[in-house]
């Protein structure tokens, strides 16, 4: 939070505990805890500088205040809201804290395989349907990780002195693995011909180098430093089915008929345009008319549709 103008910024002197099941901040002085946040639900870090930069994910109490893209029917089934609580932190070892705490995620996900009877080094090629108990703990996003068809390495050719031509965001909100998402693939570049990338694809390694809870411009380092590479190796996390569905809206009067919360639609009018060109709750927007909307701000995907007329 940003001091008033006039007044000084409050700094108090903390002390940052990481494990693989939480992250608490205490008072250096008192001891006293602050914060507790369990280890899966930060969802961002980023180190800039001195300053470090986390985000976990608070659950609200049920509510109907969500952001409407228009007046439509609120969300029926009472789904719950989430706050981010955003920490500012300043030390000369802000790398190394970001470091950490990416560390402390790639532990406990090799804790909760090996809890599983899952040897890590395994974990593209086994199949595991014996993780499929574990849905209530992470939603639906742990299995989908743990499934072996969803993690696959894939083989990119491309000339030396050659981009790779793929585009990069933090994988966002609530994630399991701390890791990066492509957001868009350059028109005619080696990663779209290629036909074995996706926007929304979770990359997890390129080259046997393990992305996870690395910070996003160490990533995009590591994909600048493939140009005079001619075979790239990435493994990936395929994201969920993408399907096409094409909502007819002759002029702006006519409803759109659907909510949308961070990418996501969260409720549904029935027998609206939206529902009928086949929109369902749970969809994620990964594009509009063709143009990319994973990196894009909450605000803007509902100014975009919003305004959106004709065949969207």
């Amino acid at each position: 939070l940003q001091a008033p103008e006039g007044e000084s910024q409050p700094v108090t002197e903390v002390d940052l505990f990481i494990s693989t099941q939480r992250i608490k901040v205490l008072n250096a002085d008192t001891q006293e805890t602050m914060m507790d946040h369990p280890l899966r639900t930060i969802s961002y870090i980023a180190d800039i500088g001195n300053i470090v930069v986390l985000m976990a994910r608070r659950r609200m109490p049920r509510s109907n205040s969500q952001d409407n893209v228009e007046t439509s029917h609120p969300s029926q089934d009472g789904k719950r809201q989430y706050k981010m609580i955003c920490h500012v932190f300043e030390s000369e070892d802000a790398q190394l804290i970001a470091q950490s705490i990416g560390q402390a995620f790639s532990v406990a996900y090799q804790e909760f395989l090996r809890a599983n009877g899952i040897n890590p080094e395994d974990l593209s090629q086994k199949e595991y349907s014996d993780l499929l108990n574990t849905q209530d703990m992470y939603n639906d996003d742990l299995i989908h990780f743990s499934k072996s068809e969803n993690c696959k390495d894939v083989y990119i050719e491309k000339q030396k002195g050659e981009i790779l031509g793929v585009v990069i965001v933090e994988s966002g909100w609530g994630s399991i693995l701390p890791t990066v998402i492509i957001a868009n693939m350059m028109h005619g570049g080696p990663a779209e011909k290629s036909g074995k990338l996706n926007i929304g694809d979770q990359i997890m390694s390129i080259n046997g180098t393990s992305l996870v809870g690395l910070p996003l411009s160490t990533c995009q380092s590591i994909i600048k430093g493939l140009k005079n590479q001619a075979r790239v190796k990435l493994n990936i996390v395929r994201c969920p089915p993408v399907t096409t569905v094409l909502i007819r809206r002759p002029d702006l009067r006519y409803q759109l008929g659907f909510s949308v919360q961070n990418g996501i639609i969260c409720s549904l009018m029935r027998g609206g345009i939206a529902e009928r060109g086949g929109v369902r709750v749970g969809h994620r927007i990964i594009e509009i008319n063709g143009q990319s909307v994973v990196a894009t701000p909450h605000e803007k995907i509902v100014h975009i549709l919003s305004n959106a007329v004709g065949e969207v």
